[in-house]
């Protein structure tokens, strides 16, 4: 069974930063391409940043670009989110997804 369970979310400051951790289990992850996506309050689930199994080629939406970095540790089986430079409009519920199948998510709140 695939778990993807998400932390290190928080109330940060405008510019601040945080890194997200996700913990995955079930399935073979170094061979899985892995996302982050967000969603804010009253808007659609939006993709945030992709990286791929084997090369860990990255690719980000241009909202995040040169602010977010996404990694993998595949010895950890643990997918990371730096965010710097973070905005109020950041503020979402992030989840890593497998696919269709994502965590429950962890809160970013970004303070004007």
């Amino acid at each position: 069974e695939v778990q993807l369970v998400e932390s290190g979310g928080g109330l940060v400051q405008f510019g601040g930063s945080l890194r997200l951790s996700c913990a995955a289990s079930g399935f073979a992850f170094s061979v899985y391409t892995m996302k982050w996506v967000r969603q804010a309050p009253g808007k659609e689930l939006e993709w945030v940043a992709i990286i791929n199994g084997g090369d860990s080629s990255t690719n980000y939406a241009d909202s995040v670009k040169g602010r977010f970095t996404i990694s993998r540790h595949n010895a950890k089986n643990t997918l990371y989110l730096q965010m710097n430079s973070l905005k109020p409009e950041d503020t979402a519920v992030y989840y890593c997804a497998l696919g269709n199948a994502r965590g429950r998510g962890t809160q970013v709140t970004v303070s004007s």
